[in-house]
């Protein structure tokens, strides 16, 4: 009788799972949920400031959240969770979001992805990559367009929305979405 090596790997798995001792899970698989975790605690943390916006004042009142608060959220989840977090996209609204090569190769990868029928919401990736001559994990996790994001990077501004991004990103590139589409990502690196 031939036993393999899955089925010996499957029967010890199951043994130290019913003995109440779980599976030790690989070093990506730990990383991933750790990143995955900081980007979903980066995103409420900011959806509920825009939220809180929206209600004191508008959509124009949250253009202040995204060009001043994510920046603080940000440092500050980095600083608990020893990770860098960021946002980016291909379509930039602030200058300091510029993708690097790894994240530009990761965003237009989303890109085919939602084109191959990807749902936005679950495109992730994450893996070890070179970063400042450093070998550090990285993560990306997709941001698609939702309806709170329109009022600022749809297709159709409000006039004075229009006015204030206008006066604080001369440059913007990041309107003309719809409600599906994929807004950019948000960006963890692991601190060395």
């Amino acid at each position: 009788m031939v036993i393999r090596k899955t089925t010996i790997s499957a029967v010890a798995t199951l043994l130290l799972t019913s003995a109440g001792a779980a599976p030790a899970k690989d070093d990506v698989t730990e990383r991933m949920e750790a990143a995955r975790a900081a980007a979903a605690e980066f995103a409420a943390s900011l959806i509920g400031e825009l939220q809180k916006a929206i209600a004191a004042g508008g959509a124009v009142n949250a253009i202040g959240v995204c060009n001043v608060a994510a920046a603080k959220i940000a440092a500050d989840k980095s600083a608990e969770r020893h990770m860098t977090i960021g946002r980016t996209s291909l379509k930039l609204r602030q200058p300091k979001n510029v993708p690097d090569d790894w994240e530009l190769a990761q965003l237009k990868r989303f890109e085919e992805r939602k084109a191959a029928g990807e749902i936005p919401a679950s495109i992730e990736v994450g893996e070890y990559a070179e970063k400042d001559g450093k070998r550090v994990f990285r993560y990306m996790k997709a941001i698609p367009t939702g309806a709170l994001c329109l009022n600022c990077h749809g297709t159709s501004l409000a006039p004075e929305v229009a006015a204030k991004l206008h006066e604080l990103y001369p440059g913007d590139a990041a309107t003309g979405f719809n409600a599906g589409d994929l807004r950019g990502a948000f960006t963890i690196t692991e601190m060395p």
